[in-house]
């Protein structure tokens, strides 16, 4: 089994975490046996993977002093006909902190000239300040490419019904959206776009796989859409249409800079490669040949990215699994890698609690860091994550952890202590204003508002239930949340 194949099995492994053994359900359908709920309620799967009632319009939520439209519902059901509506919403306050330059005083609602005049979490749309969405890949029985505004519950598919879909991208500007609709795991699918704020509208198909599958897609900030064909060698094609241009021959894990013309990307065996200007990609000095998943920043020099400088592997099952540490490394230039998050070992009775880094996502403005430790005991050769059934050793360790970690946006080293975010969480993504983290728990979107200066959580986490979809975190960042752009 090749690498890439395993980090996608383990993430869903990881995902399984979140819900442990013993569950009484994973979505709404595993509650049928409850019988036929009261008028106005229906089961469904709440967090802790139990059925519950729950009312078919969610009551609103306050979170950090913003208040929910409850009368503005998406229905996740259809896409036809339906408007995603921001709602109003007079509650957001001002965080001085932002890494945008503007006032941030209008409120959800109010009227705007630029996304600058808006508060955290809002963008001008219309010329009134409405919420950033958040695109993801979810199921409900079948896969799905979904939206939803980040403070109100309520997911639309961006595919017709019984059509499957994934990876949704925002292009740049946010008015488009991009998705694999058809056979999402085979070699006939298609990638298509729709416009934001959503319509009655088809989805324009722009090219097929042609023979291979579409896979670890990007775009915002990218002048072109990417992705990968099967599981090596990047494509691109604009977003307005046209010819599929094959841009490499081999790599995977693309990713824009902020200028939407240079790009970073993963070459198995011989690190990360990086166009620059235009120009024919080149391996990026410093970086080990084991280094993978790049990642920019919008403002400074630095790269973010996975490696596995020691060779270690561990074996879940049959599969060999890297041990990868967090490395940032100027873009321009390269140099000597520097280290953000290690891989850890500590000595048990009968062997060791180990961990690897997984997910990382740059803020913004690169001053954070988030990324998941995921943790595993080790007997022998034998590796078991934590939180599985059979791994005793690990005691009241938590199979995967979300830290923040501080950043100096000039060396990009870290600073200060991690910190620790949230247990058995995954996936996390930084909003365009660096003010809210979006991550995957227990097959649920949550959004929680963030200090910008201690990374601390701000007031109540925003729960997007899965009472229509769960959210898929199996093929690692491939299902990542994808914020809508200021």
């Amino acid at each position: 089994m090749t690498k890439r194949v395993v980090w996608g099995a383990l993430f869903g492994a990881l995902a399984m975490l979140a819900t442990g053994c013993g569950d009484e359900c994973v979505d709404q359908f595993d509650c049928r046996d409850k019988g036929n709920p009261p008028e106005g309620q229906v089961w469904s799967c709440n967090a802790d993977n139990k059925c519950e009632l729950r009312t078919l319009t969610p009551p609103p939520e306050e979170d950090a002093g913003t208040e929910t439209d409850a009368g503005t519902t998406v229905d996740a059901g259809t896409d036809a006909g339906t408007t995603v509506d921001a709602g109003t919403d007079a509650g957001t306050e001002v965080d001085a902190g932002t890494a945008d330059a503007g006032s941030m005083t209008v409120a959800k609602g109010g009227a705007c000239a630029a996304s600058v005049d808006c508060m955290a979490g809002l963008r001008c749309e219309a010329a009134t300040c409405q919420s950033l969405h958040i695109a993801l890949t979810g199921s409900d029985g079948g896969t799905r490419a979904i939206v939803t505004a980040f403070d109100v519950p309520g997911m639309t598919s961006l595919s017709a019904d019984g059509v499957a879909s994934a990876y949704p991208r925002f292009g740049p500007g946010g008015t488009q959206v991009a998705f694999v609709q058809g056979d999402v795991t085979g070699a006939a699918g298609e990638l298509a776009v729709r416009a934001v704020p959503l319509a009655a509208a088809t989805p324009t198909v722009l090219t097929t796989g042609n023979g291979t599958r579409i896979r670890y897609t990007e775009w915002e900030p990218g002048n072109v859409i990417a992705w990968v064909r099967g599981s090596s060698g990047i494509s691109t094609i604009p977003g307005t249409g046209g010819t599929a241009t094959q841009a490499t021959a081999t790599g995977t894990f693309p990713d824009f800079g902020p200028n939407g013309v240079d790009y970073a990307y993963s070459v198995s065996g011989t690190g990360i490669q990086v166009s620059t200007g235009g120009a024919a990609p080149a391996p990026l000095a410093g970086t080990p040949t084991s280094a993978e998943q790049p990642h920019y920043n919008r403002v400074t020099s630095q790269l973010l990215f996975l490696a596995n400088p020691d060779g270690k592997t561990v074996n879940f099952g049959a599969d060999a699994t890297s041990v990868l540490k967090l490395y940032s490394l100027p873009v321009t230039g390269g140099g000597t890698p520097t280290l953000l998050a290690d891989a850890t070992s500590d000595a048990v009775t009968g062997g060791t609690v180990e961990s690897y880094i997984a997910n990382p996502n740059w803020a913004p403005d690169g001053s954070w860091v988030a990324y998941v430790r995921a943790y595993y005991q080790l007997v022998g050769t034998a590796a078991t994550l934590c939180g599985n059934v059979g791994a005793t050793l690990c005691g009241t360790t938590p199979g995967n952890v979300l830290f923040l970690q501080r950043v100096n946006t000039t060396t990009g080293a870290a600073e200060g202590a991690a910190v620790s975010f949230e247990n058995e969480a995954t996936l996390p993504s930084f909003s365009p204003d660096g003010q809210y983290l979006a991550y995957v728990k227990g097959g649920q979107l949550l959004v929680q508002r963030i200090d910008p200066a201690s990374g601390a959580k701000v007031g109540t986490v925003i729960t997007h239930p899965k009472d229509t979809y769960t959210v898929l975190t199996s093929e690692g960042d491939d299902h990542r949340p994808r914020w809508q752009p200021r």
